[in-house]
């Protein structure tokens, strides 16, 4: 009897034809079994609402985070600072504790969300030299040593508030002869945070 040579070569030309077939669509055969891991996760650092800080008692502002190492991205905290502050007092006072908020580690809804800092806890901001533009705020390092994504924060993050300057910049300067410059929170300093170190404008 000759059904078992048939049904052998039958089941041959079966796995031939099924090689051919995935070799023209672009699958390349292999024997060896391909663990492609985990499907990615999918984060999307949205927080289901807006959180607050330890202290309830404050003004709810906009903070901006790491988000997933990739942009900065907006939060809501509540952080006791002085309403529309415009003694250089009160502009300091103000962006100190908008600092140490960035400098915090992020809450658990935060951290779940994708969200991280990159502003060193050890960063401090003190007052503005006698030479400096009006609103100067002077970091503890010079501003090209800093990592790009904290400088993103801070500018994003301290434009538009009373720690800010006019027209939603903010000036920063830092340690060293280099002048202040003036920033805005753009749409390529949130999305591409590398170019933080080469944007804003010298001021004197």
């Amino acid at each position: 009897m000759r059904t078992a040579p048939r049904r052998a070569a039958a089941v041959l030309g079966a796995a031939l034809s099924l090689a051919a077939t995935a070799t023209a669509c672009g699958i390349r055969a292999t024997s060896v079994p391909v663990d492609a891991g985990p499907a990615p996760a999918r984060v999307s650092c949205t927080l289901p609402g807006a959180t607050a800080s330890a202290s309830a008692a404050g003004e709810t502002v906009r903070l901006y985070l790491v988000c997933r190492g990739a942009q900065v991205t907006a939060v809501s905290r509540t952080v006791a600072v002085a309403p529309g502050a415009t003694a250089s007092s009160d502009r300091l006072d103000t962006a100190r504790r908008l600092l140490a908020e960035l400098q915090s580690k992020p809450g658990a809804d935060e951290s779940a969300a994708g969200l991280s800092t990159s502003v060193p806890g050890s960063l401090d901001l003190g007052e503005a030299r006698r030479t400096d533009p009006a609103g100067t705020l002077r970091l503890g390092v010079p501003l090209d040593e800093l990592p790009p994504f904290a400088l993103a924060q801070i500018v994003c993050t301290l434009a538009g508030t009373a720690a800010g300057s006019t027209g939603n910049t903010v000036v920063l300067g830092g340690t060293g002869s280099a002048a202040p410059r003036r920033f805005s929170c753009t749409e390529d300093l949130r999305t591409l945070p590398d170019t933080a170190q080469t944007a804003g404008t010298a001021v004197k």
